[in-house]
């Protein structure tokens, strides 16, 4: 089991998980009545807390950083404190290794560009054909500078394994870039691991954790990376994204600035104005998951991370009860199922999966289970290497249904009813 695994929730753990009362916390879940959300990987809800802080922003210091009058230095003020939860939310170091930005895929960007400048005997850069397309073109873009690849694939068990990663680390190696969880299939990777194989030949580790973020602990530190990008809209806030870096590691990245601009992160990285209220809504997206920790595990003097945990711990439980129903209900509808597969190892996914009807188009069983009140997503999901390594068709790709922990075993049911009944009626 990796650190990432969840061992079996008991019996009676789905029932103990307060999800009516998680649900009454946000507001759109509350508007669209019977609807179903289960395109959450496309982008989650968002708590009251979290629309009341973005608005708050807006109305109380919507202005340009380092004013010296109240509302602006409140504007300062918030942006530190955003900082100081993020950094509690991964575990970083310093609160000064987390930049705040537009989205993971201009940080990757931003990254990649930079090390593009560095590469010199060590110029091989390793990649994976399970990853969203962000964390590969954007490295297989530094061919003209020199660098060179190597592909880290898939198992026919639907993910990656450490074991295959090894013989192709070399003292040429100048990065691994790999997801934490495929956004596409939902399997979690060992990058624990990873980065223990990547540091061994003295190379270093990209994670793209967009998809993990709502559904484990974040832990740079236990899974010793050196770079780690993430979106707020996948973890209950406003779209928006962050960079985590090792200071001494970002403070050494070449990046593109004003020459005012201090060169030590995270100013070198946060060049130009941001959405400075969606980071606002960032940080009370923490502050929500805070709230879970302490309302479901009650404890004394416990710090703030201590009960980010424990709310991820939870949520975590209850999404392993949502993924074991979702895998049910998907065989008996006689769906292929892409990525893991195997109940009994249901503790290496989240509850995101891909699928497809046997004889039924993507497209078409999306747009029936709209019709029934139930929002789910068809196409490539910007994986094309993933979609040809399953043998699926860049146009009409797959289907996903991807869940969070406000979702219920009675959404789940009705999704299973609903997909058995587009089966029976393609027959």
């Amino acid at each position: 089991m990796n650190q990432h695994q969840t061992p079996e929730a008991p019996q009676g753990a789905a029932d103990a998980f307060p999800v009516d009362k998680i649900r009454s916390l946000f507001p759109a879940l509350r508007q669209a009545g019977d609807f179903v959300f289960m395109d959450n990987a496309a982008g989650a809800q968002i708590p009251q807390s979290v629309l009341d802080a973005v608005t708050n922003h807006l109305v109380s210091h919507n202005m340009q950083r380092g004013a010296r009058y109240p509302r602006g230095i409140a504007l300062d003020k918030s942006i530190a404190d955003a900082r100081e939860s993020v950094a509690l939310l991964i575990n970083a170091y310093y609160p000064a290794e987390v930049c705040f930005g537009m989205n993971a895929t201009s940080f990757i960007r931003l990254v990649s560009l930079g090390i593009g400048q560095m590469l010199s005997e060590r110029s091989e850069i390793i990649v994976t054909d399970m990853d969203h397309d962000a964390n590969i073109a954007t490295w297989l873009a530094l061919e003209p500078l020199g660098a060179t690849f190597k592909w880290w694939r898939m198992r026919e068990d639907g993910n990656l394994h450490v074991e295959d990663l090894k013989p192709l680390v070399s003292e040429k190696t100048r990065l691994v870039a790999c997801t934490v969880t495929a956004h596409a299939i939902g399997s979690i990777v060992d990058v624990a691991e990873v980065s223990k194989i990547a540091h061994a030949a003295g190379a270093e580790v990209f994670l793209d954790c967009v998809h993990y973020g709502p559904h484990g602990l974040i832990d740079v530190q236990a899974w010793d990376c050196d770079y780690l990008v993430c979106s707020g809209y996948k973890n209950f806030s406003p779209h928006m994204g962050f960079l985590w870096g090792r200071f001494e590691t970002l403070k050494r990245l070449p990046t593109f600035k004003e020459d005012f601009i201090p060169d030590e992160p995270p100013h070198k990285i946060e060049v130009g104005t941001f959405n400075y209220e969606n980071v606002a809504g960032m940080d009370a997206a923490v502050q929500y998951l805070e709230l879970v920790g302490r309302n479901l595990a009650p404890a004394n003097n416990r710090s703030r991370r201590e009960n980010i945990a424990a709310g991820m711990a939870a949520i975590r439980a209850h999404e392993l009860h949502l993924a074991r129903a979702m895998l049910k209900e998907l065989k008996s509808a006689g769906a292929v199922v892409y990525g893991v597969a195997d109940e009994a190892r249901i503790g290496e996914r989240v509850p995101t999966f891909c699928f497809n009807l046997p004889g039924v188009a993507p497209k078409t069983v999306v747009e029936e289970m709209a019709e029934r009140g139930i929002g789910i997503r068809d196409g490539h999901m910007y994986a094309p290497r993933l979609m040809k390594r399953l043998d699926l068709s860049m146009d009409s790709g797959a289907v996903r249904a991807s869940l969070v922990h406000y979702n219920t075993l009675e959404e789940v049911r009705r999704f299973g009813e609903a997909l058995r009944a587009i089966a029976v009626g393609a027959r």
